[in-house]
């Protein structure tokens, strides 16, 4: 399947359904997020044919690295990739990490078929772009995936969360999952994300930070 920016993903690839610092187990930071606006994903049963694709789509561990129709494809997602690292390089210092996390948001959102510039402005309000950042109710990473996901979807291993690619995986799969159920209304979607359907703050928060991340090439 190729996306209409000459972004190709092969077939296997494509989805199945139509704060204070403290020390975590790891030894790793853990920046602990205050719970007001990030209460975390509900959770609620799954058919056996969702669970299935959910899984399915969490499981496919295929690298981060796109393919390109086009040289000028792949020259748009490298001035995009530019861009967007000089705007990250205040909260994200290290150069190699930077252009890692960002190929990673990048493969994992169109991936999922989701707009990147929603992603990024989704990760800063839940995370601030922070790898090891857990809320006050327990969702974890830079998407604050919370840990019964591992249980329904995953390999019951909700550490794996702070791992960047997993848990970059996981919120996609779970915002797609939610732009699904939600027929593609995204308010309704961010507010299912962040347990707060129905109401406007989270989504109006994102859609904010999302201003921040906007280029002519995302």
């Amino acid at each position: 399947m190729r996306e209409s920016q000459g972004f190709a993903l092969s077939r296997r690839d494509c989805l199945g359904w139509a704060g204070a610092a403290v020390a975590g187990a790891s030894g790793a930071a853990v920046w602990v997020m205050p719970g007001t606006a990030r209460a975390g994903q509900v959770e609620e049963p799954l058919a056996d044919s969702v669970r299935s694709a959910l899984s399915g789509a969490i499981a496919n561990k295929a690298p981060p690295e796109p393919e390109f129709e086009s040289m000028e494809k792949r020259l748009a997602h490298l001035r995009w990739l530019g861009a967007m690292s000089d705007r990250l390089r205040r909260r994200k210092p290290d150069f190699q990490t930077r252009i890692e996390f960002l190929q990673t948001v990048w493969y994992e959102s169109k991936r999922a078929g989701l707009d990147t510039t929603m992603v990024m402005g989704l990760i800063q309000v839940e995370s601030a772009f922070r790898k090891f950042a857990i809320s006050s109710v327990g969702a974890r990473g830079y998407m604050q995936i919370m840990p019964f996901w591992s249980r329904l979807i995953g390999d019951g291993d909700a550490g794996k969360l702070f791992n960047m690619q997993t848990n970059l995986r996981f919120g996609c799969v779970i915002l797609r999952h939610y732009l699904e159920t939600e027929r593609g209304n995204t308010f309704m979607a961010l507010g299912r994300y962040n347990g707060s359907r129905g109401r406007d703050t989270y989504p109006n928060a994102v859609s904010r930070a999302a201003k921040n991340w906007v280029h002519p090439d995302a």
